[in-house]
């Protein structure tokens, strides 16, 4: 049987051990040389016991799910030789996590047909190996006698545990000195690290006694950025996005940050920051920003189906470093309509340049175009949109954009779309994005909310106004693993100030359809005043989802959906629907396939069952 005791912290400078009978087990190298000398397998170990006494069904639960002998005997581990060889690494494997559990006095006996596997020379491994037993005694429990750190910067906080009576697990002794060092680390001493520890276990009284010593060092100030790895992108804007505030005082959050914004340019597939080992004569910090470039160019395509509006194609071409400064082009198209029961096919082809840190590292130049057709039973447009926009990023949740822009829609509506209109408009497009989901894709937790405001100048054909919309859903996971997931969503919109028909069709609101209303037809709820439908300037929904996962990667879903639409902005004439249904969902990396299968429940908009098939959550 062997007793061992190791100084809990990592990486320790110097170290003062006070501890009764220890035995350290190496041979890193002589069992390597037993390999080159060749023993000769034969038939693996075919029975295993393992038994511990102390510490508590969760410590022995642990203690079995580390051990590798365990698994290699469920694997049916077979070599004699790697079978040694797992043996005799069990006892440091075992050790840390009685260490983790307060327990410093552990005794560990892992014996091979009889013969303790520390002593068997690694020389001379066995040729067979029949039986095993681990039996492990966790000894009492310590708890801290002293336990002291420092010196402490203003306003660090230590963990609670880390005092004395408390139970004295290494893992609050590692974060007690990690803590420690970080404190002095966001206040600018980059170089903080321990320099002396002393850790005295009083076994007689199982007591452990903790004393480190941290040396603060200078405060340090940002040096240059210096970038490596790249090929194509220019070293100055790799500079100028990553934002790194030279000759300010040292910030670790500055550093992440630095490498987030490198990152979320889509440049780059791989972003490391690292910190210069020694200090500049002036007290600065060089950070090195060791990049790999992103393959340049990227295609996508999606696919949608509707069983009312019909099947939507949509491909983009994507290039994420166009001048060589992390300029995108992205060029999309679309065909919509396809085997629609209504209407005709719609086209949109869009081109968008974007270029980060525009003026400040946060902010993002965006110039777009558009042009598209739509055919609606109610009413047929053509129209084109430019734009040019600002893009900034308050945090990692929150982003503001402005911008300005044109937009032109040829139009025809009214009985037998008798009604033509060459609306021209000035837009001066606002948003604001407040992102806490926990997944894009598929978030279990968290909100998020958008708000748009579109003030705009008739110049031809049309009012001046504006437009507003808002889009807020929540998230709340339940259970296990957040096996269930209850989702909201609320949306709103008005348009102010100008008249239904002096409106363009494209800022008009609908109901219905799987972005709205499912269930219900695409956009089958508008608004009819002296008899000419159209869509409506008040519009509002709310859709609540129930989301469970049945399996590893199959999930059901069931929904309901509510839509309201206006002639004013909420006054006049109005209506509203309902849907309700049933979903499936099949995770992938790129997000789980839907399908959902929904029916109207209130409203005279309904044409039976809808069926709705895309990547990705509804909302």
């Amino acid at each position: 049987m062997n007793r061992f005791w190791s100084t809990p912290l990592e990486h320790p400078p110097r170290r003062r051990l006070r501890c009764g009978a220890q035995r350290l087990v190496s041979g890193v190298l002589p069992v390597a040389l037993a390999g080159l000398l060749g023993a000769t397998p034969a038939a693996g170990f075919e029975d295993l016991s393992f038994s511990v006494q102390g510490g508590g069904n969760a410590l022995e639960q642990q203690l079995q799910q580390a051990s590798q002998l365990r698994a290699a005997w469920a694997d049916g581990l077979s070599d004699p030789f790697e079978i040694f060889t797992i043996a005799r690494a069990e006892y440091g494997q075992l050790i840390g996590l009685f260490f983790e559990a307060g327990h410093y006095a552990p005794v560990i006996s892992i014996r091979i047909d009889g013969q303790e596997a520390a002593d068997i020379s690694p020389l001379d491994p066995p040729a067979r190996i029949d039986r095993i037993e681990v039996a492990l005694q966790a000894g009492p429990p310590f708890v801290f006698g002293r336990a002291q750190i420092g010196p402490l910067a203003q306003g660090t906080a230590l963990p609670a545990g880390f005092a004395p009576g408390e139970l004295a697990r290494s893992t609050v002794i590692r974060d007690a000195a990690t803590a420690t060092v970080d404190g002095w680390r966001d206040r600018g001493h980059a170089k903080a690290r321990p320099v002396d520890q002393q850790i005295t276990a009083r076994h007689s009284a199982d007591i452990l006694d903790v004393d480190v010593q941290v040396d603060p060092g200078p405060r340090v100030t940002f040096g240059r950025l210096q970038p490596s790895g790249q090929d194509r992108t220019r070293p100055n804007r790799i500079v100028k996005i990553a934002g790194l505030p030279t000759g300010e005082v040292f910030s670790p959050d500055d550093v992440q940050r630095a490498a987030e914004r490198l990152r979320r340019t889509g440049t780059f597939s791989s972003v490391a920051l690292r910190e210069a080992e020694d200090l500049n004569p002036d007290g600065s910090m060089d950070i090195s920003a060791a990049v790999v470039e992103a393959p340049l160019r990227r295609i996508g395509l999606g696919l949608e189906y509707d069983t009312e509006a019909g099947g939507k194609v949509s491909a983009f071409w994507l290039h994420r470093n166009l001048l060589g400064g992390a300029e995108r082009l992205r060029i999309e198209a679309m065909l919509g309509g396809i085997t629609q029961r209504r209407g005709g096919h719609d086209y949109r082809l869009g081109l968008e340049f974007s270029r980060p840190a525009t003026f400040t590292p946060d902010t993002t130049l965006t110039l777009g175009a558009l042009a598209e057709t739509e055919r609606e039973d109610d009413f047929r447009a053509r129209r084109a949109r430019l734009e040019v926009g600002l893009s900034h990023r308050f945090s990692d949740a929150l982003t503001f954009s402005a911008g300005i822009g044109v937009l032109t829609e040829n139009a025809r509506f009214g009985p037998g779309l008798g009604i033509r209109r060459n609306y021209r408009l000035l837009l001066l497009p606002m948003a604001l994005e407040w992102d806490r989901r926990d997944d894009i894709r598929n978030p279990t937790r968290g909100f998020f909310a958008n708000a748009k405001l579109t003030p705009f100048l008739g110049v031809s054909a049309a009012d001046s106004g504006a437009r507003l919309y808002t889009d807020l859903r929540a998230y709340r996971g339940l259970g296990e693993d957040a096996r269930f997931v209850l989702a909201g969503r609320v949306q709103a919109g008005a348009i102010l100030g100008a008249a239904l028909d002096r409106t363009p069709r494209d800022f008009l609101f609908y109901s219905g359809g799987g972005d709205s209303v499912r269930g219900q037809p695409f956009r089958s709820l508008g608004v009819a005043p002296g008899g000419v439908r159209s869509g409506g300037r008040g519009f509002a929904a709310a859709s609540l989802e129930t989301r469970m996962r049945a399996t590893e990667n199959l999930g059901l879903a069931a929904f309901a959906d509510a839509g309201y639409v206006s002639e004013g902005a909420f006054s006049g004439a109005s209506g509203w629907h309902a849907g309700a249904g049933l979903g499936l969902r099949y995770d992938t990396p790129i997000g789980p396939l839907r399908m959902d299968v929904g029916l109207p429940v209130r409203g005279a908009t309904g044409s039976g069952v809808q069926l709705y098939l895309g990547i990705g959550q509804a909302f």
